[in-house]
Parts: C-alpha cells; structure tokens; sequence
C-alpha cells in the first residue's frame, strides 16, 4: 500500500471519529436537555438550561427553550398572582354588600317592628335605607364595568377630545365640594385649546374617580389641584393633593383589584378598591397610561397620559 492510500485511510479514521465523537456529544446533550427538562417541569423551577456546545443548532434549541421556559413562568407568576387577588376580591366583596344589607335589613326591621315610631323616625330611617340601596347599586355596577373592561366587551370608541373643556367640567363638578370641606382649588388649565384621542365619557368618569380620591383622602392638606399640560406628542392631566398620601408599600398595588388602603375599612376612609382598577383600564382603552407619584403630606399627584392631537 503506497502513502497516498494510508493518508487517505488516517484522514477517513479521523473523519469517522470526530463524527463518532460529535454524535456522542449530541446524544449527551440531548439527554441533558431532557432530564432538565423534566426536573424543572416536576419542581415548578426557575432555573434554565445551561449546556456549552459547539454545535450552532443545539445553541439555537437551548436559547429557544430557554424562553419558553421564561415565558411560562411569566404566565404562572401572573396566574398565581390574578388568582390571590381574586380570593381578596371576593372576600372584599362579601363584606362591601354585607354591611350595607345588614344596616338595610336592620332598619327595615326597626320600621316592621316599632309601628309607633314618629313620622320623622320613620322617614329618617327609610332615607338611610334609601342611600344604603343606592351604594349597593353603586357597588355592583362597578362590578359589572370592571368586567366588562376586562372581558373587552365595553366598546370604548375613541375621537378627538377637547382636554381644556373636559378638565374644566370635572372641576366645575366637584368645586362646591371643595369648598364646602374648606379646601382650596388649584386649577391650570392653559388658554390655547388643547386635543387629546381619547372618549368624553370615559375621560369624564377618570377625572370624577381621581378628584373624588384627592378630596376624600388628601383633605388634611387642604388644597386639591388639577393641572393640564403637554409635550411635543403627549397630553398629560395631574390631580394632586397635599394629603396623607401613598406610602411606597402601596405603591404598586393601588391600581388592583379590590385593593384598599390599610385604613379603608374606617370611616373616613370607606371605599370598594374598584375605583383606581377602573380608572386605569379605561385609561388603557384609550391607548394612554396612569402612573402615581406620592410624597405624604407633601405632594401626591396621579399623572394620566394620552397621545395628543394637534390642531
């Protein structure tokens, strides 16, 4: 056998090793990613397959499945999450229609049973069953709005939006407010007309919601302000007040569902923690963001962005 033909046998001996070897590695891989896999898939994990490989196809697995597994945690994460507030929902709720039933009920009793009750008693007493119907009316509209919003089947259509008037209604609304709890109003609104693409009635409902908060819970600071402004491409609109304010706790947890301040369950403080889920899915309807910014007894300011419209 000439060198040529020995050369040649070396370079095949070669080739089918390295071919050998690679197969090998490729199985070795392969039973890696597997029992990976399924470690991870049976112990709920967030770990991620790391396997270092020459082989450019086995990367390209490895990074794919490797988002896979992030965005199935991402979907887990959210799933435990939406299903520990709704559990905080319902409980929220059995005790939001409680009470107002059971001061109905207990009323209506007084009225069955006391047939020699004054007429002022009497018409004292169906007036304060009157306005515990009418919060519970209150109460499960919003219900069925928040699921309507989140359900996609409240049609939302969006036009051209005079801001200055808007801001300038929902002020009006509450100004007698103000002033009957012996705060002040701050009101800037600019004179040169400005066009946001949003819905009246949707914005209107917004600022009602964010104002009736800035009274409600800022009242010790007494002032409560609004303010409309823009940039080159967005409108923003701040109701702010100088109240007891969000502390960094409460931050990220004020726009969920049926969350409530620690304090909201006194009187001074009631509310359904529906209000801020409402505001914030129909400023996302309207393709625009709501964000908080919360220094207490100094400046706590709810920010509504939309895309501006130029004239």
């Amino acid at each position: 056998m000439n060198l040529i033909g020995i050369c040649i046998i070396v370079l095949l001996s070669i080739v089918i090793y390295l071919q050998y070897k690679s197969r090998r590695e490729d199985r070795s891989s392969l039973r890696y990613i597997t029992s990976k896999l399924n470690t991870i898939i049976s112990d709920n994990s967030s770990e991620k397959l790391l396997l270092v490989t020459g082989d450019p196809n086995l990367k390209d697995m490895v990074i794919e499945i490797n988002r896979l597994l992030e965005s199935n945690r991402k979907v887990i994460v959210d799933y435990t999450r939406t299903e520990i507030s709704m559990k905080m929902m319902l409980a929220n709720i059995s005790h939001d229609l409680r009470t107002p039933l059971t001061v109905v009920l207990g009323y209506i009793e007084t009225v069955l049973h006391q047939p020699h009750l004054s007429a002022e008693e009497r018409d004292r007493l169906l007036a304060e069953v009157q306005d515990k119907a009418k919060e519970l009316l209150e109460l499960i509209q919003k219900f069925f709005d928040l699921a309507k919003l989140e359900s996609g089947d409240k049609n939302i259509p969006l036009t051209r939006v005079n801001m200055n008037e808007v801001c300038r209604k929902s002020m009006l609304l509450f100004y007698n407010q103000i002033q009957s709890e012996d705060m002040e109003a701050v009101i800037e609104i600019p004179d040169a007309r400005i066009f946001a693409y949003g819905n009246e009635e949707a914005l209107e409902r917004i600022f009602n919601n964010l104002l009736s908060n800035a009274i409600r819970y800022g009242a010790e600071g007494k002032i409560v302000g609004l303010t409309l402004r823009q940039d080159a491409h967005f409108i923003f609109v701040d109701v702010w007040d100088q109240g007891k304010g969000i502390t960094e706790r409460h931050k990220d947890l004020i726009f969920e569902r049926m969350y409530t301040l620690e304090d909201s369950r006194n009187k001074m403080y009631q509310g359904s923690g529906l209000g801020l889920t409402i505001t914030k899915r129909l400023v996302e309807k309207m393709r625009g963001n709501i964000s908080l910014r919360s220094k207490p007894y100094e400046k706590t300011t709810f920010t509504v962005q939309l895309q501006q419209i130029h004239s």
